[in-house]
C-alpha cells in the first residue's frame, strides 16, 4: 500500500486531484508542480522522458506506488516512460475512451501545440470514426498559471480560439487547466455545446485498492511555493496551506 502520484507542470491537475478528493476523500495524494523545470510542452521529446522518469523516481522513492500524469503534452510520452515497475497513466486515453462513448456529432478541441500537433487525439478519436476539429490554446494555461481567470486578456484569447469551434456540439478540453475557466469559454461557443472534461474519466481508471488512505496529502513543487498556492486557489478555489519546494531532483 503506498501513495498516489500526480505530476503536472504546474496546478492544471489540481482539478483532478479534486475529482479524486471529492470521491475517495481518504486516498493519500502526493501532488507534483514542476514549475521549476522547462513547460513540459515546450521540451523535446527525449528531454520531457527523462524529466519524468526522474520525477517518477523521485516518487517511487517517497512512498508513491501509483503514478497519474495530470498533464496532455506530458501524456503524449506515457507509453515510453520506463517506470521500474511503478503503474503510470495519463489523461489522453481515458479522454479519446470518454470522447468516443458519447459518440459527438461534431466534436472541437482545445489543447496545448504539442498535443494538437502530436496527433494523438485525431488518431486515437479517428479510430472510433469521430472526425474533430483541433485549435492549438495555448495562451490559456499560462494565464490561468498567473491567476487571470477571469481578465480580459483571457476573455480575448478564449473568443479567438474557439470561434472557429462555436458550433461544434462538444468540445473537448485537452488540458487540466482548461476546466477551471469553463464558465468563461461557454460565453463563446453555442449554448448547445457541450464540454468534456475528462477529470472523471481519468479518476475512474485508477486502482485504489492499493492505495493507502488517511494519512495527510503532500503538494511539492519545483518552483514557487507562494505561486502554486496562489494559482491553485485562483483556478480551483483550493488552499494548499503548506506547499513544500523541492530544491534537488
Amino acid at each position: 500500500m503506498g501513495r498516489i502520484g500526480m505530476i503536472d507542470w504546474g496546478i492544471g491537475g489540481i482539478g483532478i486531484y479534486r475529482r479524486l478528493k471529492e470521491r475517495f476523500p481518504r486516498a493519500s495524494v502526493t501532488y507534483f508542480s514542476d514549475t521549476g523545470f522547462t513547460p513540459y510542452g515546450k521540451t523535446t521529446r527525449r528531454e520531457l522522458i527523462e524529466r519524468l522518469e526522474r520525477v517518477i523516481r523521485f516518487l517511487r522513492e517517497h512512498d508513491v506506488t501509483q503514478v497519474v500524469i495530470g498533464c496532455n503534452a506530458a501524456s503524449t510520452v506515457v507509453d515510453d516512460l520506463r517506470c521500474g515497475g511503478i503503474e503510470v497513466s495519463g489523461v489522453i486515453k481515458p479522454a479519446v475512451d470518454l470522447a468516443a462513448h458519447i459518440k459527438p456529432q461534431d466534436l472541437g478541441l482545445i489543447g496545448g501545440r504539442r498535443t494538437v500537433v502530436s496527433g494523438v487525439y485525431r488518431r486515437g478519436l479517428a479510430a472510433a470514426g469521430i472526425g474533430l476539429k483541433q485549435r492549438i490554446a495555448q495562451p490559456l494555461s499560462g494565464l490561468i498559471e498567473m491567476g487571470e481567470i477571469d481578465s480580459p486578456v483571457l476573455h480575448l484569447e478564449s473568443e479567438r480560439i474557439l470561434k472557429p469551434l462555436a458550433n461544434c456540439s462538444h468540445v473537448l478540453l485537452a488540458c487540466t487547466h482548461y476546466p477551471a475557466i469553463a464558465n468563461v469559454l461557454s460565453r463563446y461557443v453555442s449554448p448547445r455545446t457541450q464540454f468534456i472534461d475528462p477529470a472523471d474519466a481519468v479518476v475512474s481508471r485508477l486502482d485504489l485498492s492499493r492505495i493507502s488512505t488517511g494519512r495527510p496529502d503532500v503538494f511539492l513543487t519545483t518552483g514557487s511555493r507562494r505561486e502554486m498556492r496562489r494559482a491553485a486557489k485562483a483556478a480551483w478555489a483550493i488552499d494548499l496551506k503548506e506547499p513544500k519546494r523541492v530544491r534537488t531532483l
